[in-house]
């Protein structure tokens, strides 16, 4: 009896697992969907190796105006992006005290030449005087004691007048002194250019080396790098360097090496480097941007950028396998080589990737290419 309960307990065990199995029995894949697309080819070439070196605009000439005299500001006739001629009054400063030393330098001159004109007149005078004495020398009409005293006014008629000359020249001399202070309270232009930065406003004290006004020349504008002293022997004057300016339309630009100073910075042991930029109206005193400067060259690897897709934040390509099947696969890229960026990590030379994915969805599917592999 036992053995015919086995017997049947194992055969419905076996109907309920043979019917388990049909229920769950896969139908075999079926193959995968062939998709036109172009295809290109990752390839391994030597680039150029640069050194990116920041910076920031400067005009070529530049001046910050502070005052030669002390002295409260009266007024400031300019402001930030005013633009300005060479020789236009900008900042005017309290005068009083100046012009009060000028009226009196003004005064002593006055009577300085008051005084040499009376002293020429008494000279001229004890000149003809003695003239005179000498005829009546002639004659013996006088005694040698009288043409004693004639002559010696003479002679110091004639010496007070170098003496009113000298007084009226030190006098001249002290009245353009004044007039040469009181212009100090003016500050001009020195070139036509725009005032870029103001430091002071009307009430404020102004003394001599304070910066009250900066103005930049109408002129090249610079951009000026720090260029590391490993790569300052290659950078010649006259050399064109690519640069890009932020906030600037242009994505590259052809600069000029204008000068590179001859000593580096004892601190961060970098060299001054100042490239002119070409005229554009877009460019700022201040503005920032970058350079690079050629530093050898080194293997890449290098595909279209049109081959690359967006991920959100991260960079893919889609790579096909032996069978021409599309593999998404995620990327580090590095700089871009006109229509070309090398890739760091992700993929090997020699693979072929699918040109102008768009927005498809390409993974697991047969690429059947239309155009070829690019070279």
């Amino acid at each position: 009896m036992k053995n015919l309960v086995w017997a049947s307990m194992l055969v419905a065990s076996a109907a309920m697992i043979t019917g388990c199995h049909g229920a769950d029995t896969v139908a075999a894949p079926g193959p995968a969907q062939t998709v036109p697309a172009q295809v290109v080819e990752s390839r391994q070439q030597q680039i150029p190796v640069s050194l990116r070196a920041t910076g920031t605009i400067h005009s070529r000439e530049s001046a910050i105006l502070s005052a030669q005299v002390m002295g409260r500001i009266q007024q400031v006739l300019v402001h930030e992006g005013d633009q300005v001629r060479a020789g236009q009054t900008l900042v005017i400063l309290d005068d009083a005290t100046l012009h009060a030393q000028f009226d009196q330098a003004q005064a002593g001159l006055k009577a300085a030449q008051s005084a040499q004109a009376a002293a020429q007149t008494n000279a001229a005078l004890a000149t003809s005087t003695l003239e005179r004495y000498k005829q009546l020398q002639l004659q013996k009409s006088v005694s040698a004691q009288e043409m004693d005293e004639v002559s010696r006014r003479a002679e110091a008629a004639e010496a007070g007048v170098n003496a009113m000359r000298a007084q009226t020249d030190a006098a001249r001399a002290q009245e353009s002194g004044a007039r040469t202070m009181l212009g100090y309270t003016h500050l001009a232009a020195p070139f036509a250019g725009v005032v870029t930065a103001r430091m002071a406003d009307p009430g404020t004290m102004a003394a001599p080396g304070v910066p009250l006004l900066q103005v930049d020349k109408n002129a090249t504008l610079q951009l000026q790098v720090s260029v590391d002293e490993s790569v300052v022997s290659a950078v010649r004057k006259g050399a064109k360097v690519p640069v890009s300016i932020d906030g600037s339309a242009a994505e590259r630009l052809s600069g000029t090496v204008a000068e590179a100073l001859p000593a580096a910075d004892p601190t961060s042991h970098t060299f001054l480097v100042k490239i002119d930029l070409p005229a554009s109206n877009q460019f700022r005193a201040g503005m920032y941007g970058t350079a690079d400067f050629a530093n050898g060259t080194r293997q890449a690897i290098l595909i279209p950028r049109t081959a690359v897709v967006a991920r959100g934040s991260l960079n893919c390509v889609y790579v096909l396998n032996d069978q021409g099947i599309a593999q998404l696969r995620y990327l580090t890229l590095g700089a871009t080589q006109e229509n070309l960026v090398e890739v760091l990590s992700g993929i090997s030379a020699g693979e072929k990737l699918v040109d102008l994915p768009a927005d498809r969805e390409l993974a697991g599917k047969h690429i059947d290419s239309i155009a070829g592999v690019k070279q």
